[in-house]
């Protein structure tokens, strides 16, 4: 953590400058602007479960395409009782 105290006679603008100087230098703001935007990857099991949930979802719409069946309401019933 960065703390300046205000010198004897100093201006809060120099106070101001100088602190900003200091987190510059400290390269806190390029650590917080690489990592604002990261999000965690996903383990091993949860990619596989997502691929084993869209293959679910691919064959019901499949099936609901062979039966002639295929539109948004058939497809959000059939997905409702696919377990994630």
């Amino acid at each position: 953590m960065i703390e300046v105290k205000k010198k004897d006679r100093e201006t809060s603008e120099s106070l101001i400058r100088r602190f900003s100087r200091r987190v510059q230098q400290s390269g806190v703001l390029v650590k917080a602007r690489k990592t604002r935007f990261r999000t965690e990857e996903k383990s091993k099991i949860e990619l596989r479960q997502g691929a084993l949930y869209r293959a679910q979802v691919k064959k019901v719409v499949d099936r609901l395409k062979k039966m002639g069946k295929f539109d948004e309401e058939n497809f959000k019933q059939a997905k409702k009782k696919i377990v994630k």
